[in-house]
C-alpha cells in the first residue's frame, strides 16, 4: 500500500523534494550482481523450506554476509513505498576430495578421474523476509566462473531489490543456499517510525504521547506480539488526538507493541516496540509467569511473551535449604512458553520441585506437586547409579552432598544407611524416575526421626522425675500446644482449578501449629476405606482430640447441599469418585439440625467466589468467614482456646495470605489476561 509522501518525508527527516534515497520506478523485483557473475530471479517466490545442513562433496558457494540499504519503489512521482534492498555476499567454500586410490597408494589417480577444477560454480541463493503481517522468500540463481573460483576467498555479491515493509516495522531477513551446507545468515533492519507516535518516560510508569491535530480521528491498539501466529490482542480504542495516555509501569513486557492508524480507507498503520530491551518489562515478564502442572508427567510454563530458558528438576528438603537440582542424573531442557512439556517421572512427590533458569540466572522454583500431594514429606532422596556387567552404587542426597550408602560420614544419611538400604530393597520406598543409567528414590525418614526423638524424650522424663510436679505439668501443656490443633477441611471438588486452590490453603495452613486433614491429600485411603467411612473416622478423631471441621462452600457445595436439604439425597454422578463433601452430609446435618455444631463446626468461603449470605441458612449457625478478607477471625476460630497473643496472630496471618495469595491470583486470573483495573481505559487518557 502506497504510504502518503508527507508521511514518508515525516520518518525520515527530510524535506519531501530532497529525499536522499534511491528511487526504483516500476512495482517489479529485479536482481543484478558483481562484475564477472552471472544472476537471475525467479518469478514467483517460493517455499521458505530451509531443510537440513548437508556436507559439501566439493566447492559450493555460501552467503557470508548480509547488506541492507533503504530504497523508495515508486509508481509516480509522489507515490512511493519504502523498500528493503538486500546484498547477499558470497564466498567459495570446501574443496575437492581426493580419490581413494590417490589416497592409498600416493600414486597419480585414473586420468578419467581427473579432479574438475576448471569449472564454473553454480548457487542457489534463497532470501526470506518477515515484517509481521507479511512473509515471502525469493530464489536467485548465481553463476561464477572458473576464473574466480578461488577456495575460501570472496567472490562478489548479489542485489536484490527489493522487500516492501511499513514505516516502524522490523525486518527479519535470512540467507541460505538450496541445498544448505552452512547455517541460515540472519539480519533485522529497523525502519523508521513516525514522529507523532512516541514513548517517553512518567515516573516508573510510560507516557505514550500521540501528537496528531485535535480534528484526526485514529485506532490505538495494544498488543503482545508473538514469534509465531498473529499477535495477542489487550485494547484497542478509536480516539481523537492529541493524546496522553499512561501505561502502568507493571503492565510493560517486551513484547508489548503499539498500533496507531488514522480512521481512514486503506490508511497506513504504524507499529512500535518500545519495551524489548527495558529491563523493568523483563522483571515484570517473570514475575507475571506461572508453572502450572496438568497431569503427573505434564506441565507448561505460561507467560505473555516468548522468552529463552531452560528448566530442571530439583529435590526441597524440610526446613528452608537450598533446593538441590537433579543434574545430573537428569538434564537441563530448554522450554517454550506455553507449550506443553513433559517430565521423565513415575510418580510425583511434594519435595520435587521445577526450576526455570534464564540467561543461567534463576527465574522461577514452584513446587508443582504440593498443592495435590500436601506439605514437604521428612524424606530422603536415593540417587542410584548403574554401570556396566550390573553395577550399581547408592548416594543419599543432602545440603551437603550426595553421601554414599553405606559410609562411615558423621551425617544422618550415613549413620542411617543400612536401615535406609533395607526400606529399599523390601519395597518401602517410591521410585520417582527410572532409566538405564540409574533411579531416583524417596524413602520415608520419620520413622526413624521418631525413635531418634523417642530416645530424646526419654532423657527428658528421667531428668523431669527430680523435678516438681508443676513443672511436669507445664511441660505436658506446652507439649499439646506445640503439637497443634487437629482440623478437617471438607470441600466440594468442583472443578480442578478450585481443588488447587483448597490444596494451596490447606498447605498454608499446615505452617501454623495446625494438622490439617483433607481427602484430596488422602486419595489412597479414601478409595481403599470408602468415602463415607473415611470421613467418619477422620471426623470422630478430629472432634475427639478437641479440633474443629472446615466446611468450605463453593457454588457447588452449596447446590449439593440444596439438592440433599430437599430430597435427602444427592444426585448419583455429580460428583467424584473421591468427593468426602457429599458423603460427610450425612452425618453433618444431625449435627446442625441437633445444636451441637457450635464450637466443633466452622464455615468459609472464597472472595468474589461465594457470598457468605449465600451459604445455606442451617449451616450460618456456626460462624462463616469470607477469605481472606476475614483471614484473622478465620484462624482466630482455628486456634487452641489459649491461642497466641495478638502479635503472633498476625504473624501467621500475614503468613498464611502470603502463601494463599499465589493460588487465588491463578485462580481468579489466568495468565495470559490482565488483572481488573490495570489495563488502559477511557480515564487513563488525558487530552492535551
Amino acid at each position: 500500500m502506497p504510504v502518503p509522501w508527507f508521511l514518508l518525508s515525516l520518518a525520515l527527516g527530510r524535506s519531501p523534494m530532497v529525499l536522499p534515497l534511491e528511487r526504483l520506478v516500476g512495482p517489479q523485483d529485479a536482481t543484478h550482481c558483481s562484475p564477472g557473475l552471472s544472476c537471475h530471479l525467479w518469478d514467483d517466490d517460493i517455499l521458505c523450506l530451509p531443510g537440513d545442513i548437508m556436507p559439501a562433496l566439493g566447492p559450493v558457494l555460501v552467503p557470508t554476509h548480509l547488506q541492507t540499504e533503504l530504497v523508495l519503489r515508486c509508481r509516480k512521482e509522489t507515490d512511493c513505498d519504502l523498500c528493503v534492498r538486500v546484498a547477499v555476499h558470497l564466498a567459495v567454500h570446501g574443496h575437492w576430495e581426493e580419490p581413494e586410490d590417490e589416497k592409498k597408494f600416493g600414486g597419480a589417480a585414473d586420468p578419467g578421474l581427473e579432479k574438475p577444477r576448471n569449472v564454473s560454480l553454480q548457487a542457489q541463493v534463497v532470501l526470506s523476509f518477515q515484517a509481521y503481517p507479511t512473509a515471502r522468500c525469493v530464489l536467485l540463481e548465481v553463476q561464477v566462473p572458473a576464473a574466480l573460483v578461488q577456495f575460501g576467498q570472496s567472490v562478489g555479491s548479489v542485489v536484490y531489490d527489493c522487500f516492501e515493509a511499513a514505516l516502524g516495522s522490523e525486518v527479519q531477513i535470512w540467507s541460505y543456499t538450496q541445498p544448505r551446507y552452512e547455517k541460515k545468515l540472519n539480519l533485522k533492519q529497523q525502519l523508521p517510525a513516525l514522529p507523532w507516535l512516541n514513548v517517553s518516560a512518567d515516573g516508573d510508569n510510560a507516557r505514550l504521547v500521540l501528537n496528531v491535530s485535535k480534528e484526526q480521528h485514529f485506532s490505538l491498539f495494544l498488543y503482545w506480539k508473538q514469534v509465531q501466529g498473529p499477535p495477542k490482542p489487550w485494547w484497542q480504542k478509536n480516539l481523537t488526538g492529541p493524546q496522553i495516555i499512561t501505561l502502568n509501569h507493571t503492565d510493560l513486557v517486551p513484547c508489548l507493541c503499539i498500533q496507531v492508524w488514522p480512521l481512514e480507507p486503506d490508511s497506513f498503520r504504524t507499529n512500535i516496540c518500545p519495551f524489548r530491551e527495558d529491563p523493568r518489562a523483563h522483571r515484570n515478564l517473570w514475575r507475571a509467569a506461572r508453572l502450572r502442572l496438568l497431569t503427573l508427567q505434564s506441565w507448561r510454563l505460561e507467560a505473555l511473551c516468548p522468552l529463552p530458558a531452560e528448566a530442571a528438576l530439583c529435590w526441597q528438603a524440610p526446613g528452608g535449604d537450598p533446593c538441590q537440582p537433579l543434574v545430573p542424573p537428569l538434564s537441563w531442557e530448554n522450554i517454550t512458553v506455553n507449550k506443553v512439556l513433559e517430565f521423565p517421572l513415575l510418580e510425583g512427590h511434594p519435595n520435587l520441585c521445577v526450576q526455570v533458569n534464564s540467561w543461567e540466572k534463576l527465574q522461577l522454583q514452584e513446587c508443582l506437586w504440593a498443592d495435590s500431594l500436601g506439605p514437604l514429606n521428612d524424606d530422603v532422596l536415593l540417587l542410584e547409579t548403574r554401570g556396566p556387567q550390573d553395577n550399581r552404587s547408592l548416594c543419599a542426597l543432602e545440603p551437603s552432598g550426595c553421601t554414599s550408602l553405606p559410609s562411615r560420614a558423621s551425617t544422618m544419611a550415613a549413620r542411617l544407611g543400612e536401615y535406609l538400604l533395607q526400606d529399599l530393597q523390601s519395597g518401602q520406598c517410591l521410585q520417582l524416575w527410572n532409566d538405564d543409567l540409574g533411579a531416583l528414590w524417596a524413602c520415608p525418614m520419620d520413622k526413624y526421626t521418631h525413635k531418634r526423638w523417642a530416645l530424646v524424650w526419654l532423657a527428658c522424663l528421667l531428668f523431669a522425675a527430680a523435678l516438681s510436679l508443676f513443672l511436669l505439668l507445664r511441660k505436658d501443656h506446652a507439649k499439646a500446644a506445640a503439637r497443634g490443633r487437629a482440623a478437617l477441611l471438607l470441600y466440594s471438588a468442583d472443578d480442578s482449578n478450585f481443588e488447587r486452590l483448597v490444596g494451596a490453603l490447606a498447605s498454608a495452613l499446615c505452617q501454623l501449629p495446625l494438622r490439617v486433614a483433607v481427602d484430596l491429600w488422602s486419595r489412597r485411603e479414601l478409595s481403599a476405606q470408602g468415602p463415607v467411612a473415611w470421613f467418619h473416622a477422620q471426623r470422630r478423631q478430629t472432634l475427639q482430640e478437641g479440633g474443629m471441621v472446615v466446611l468450605l462452600f463453593s457454588p457447588g457445595a452449596v447446590a449439593l447441599c440444596s439438592d440433599w436439604l430437599q430430597d435427602g439425597v444427592s444426585a448419583p454422578g455429580a460428583h467424584g469418585p473421591h468427593d468426602a463433601f457429599r458423603a460427610s452430609l450425612s452425618c453433618v446435618l444431625p449435627d446442625f439440625l441437633q445444636g451441637r455444631a457450635s464450637g466443633r463446626y466452622v464455615a468459609a468461603c472464597f472472595d468474589r467466589l461465594l457470598r457468605p449470605d449465600a451459604v445455606p441458612a442451617l449451616f450460618r449457625t456456626v460462624p462463616v468467614f469470607s477469605l481472606p478478607s476475614q483471614l484473622p477471625d478465620f484462624l482466630g476460630a482455628l486456634q487452641q482456646p489459649s491461642g497466641p497473643p495478638s502479635g503472633r496472630l498476625r504473624e501467621r496471618v500475614e503468613q498464611v495470605s502470603r502463601a494463599l495469595q499465589p493460588a487465588l491470583e491463578s485462580y481468579f486470573h489466568p495468565p495470559g489476561t490482565p488483572g481488573p483495573g490495570r489495563g488502559v481505559g477511557p480515564g487513563t487518557g488525558d487530552g492535551t
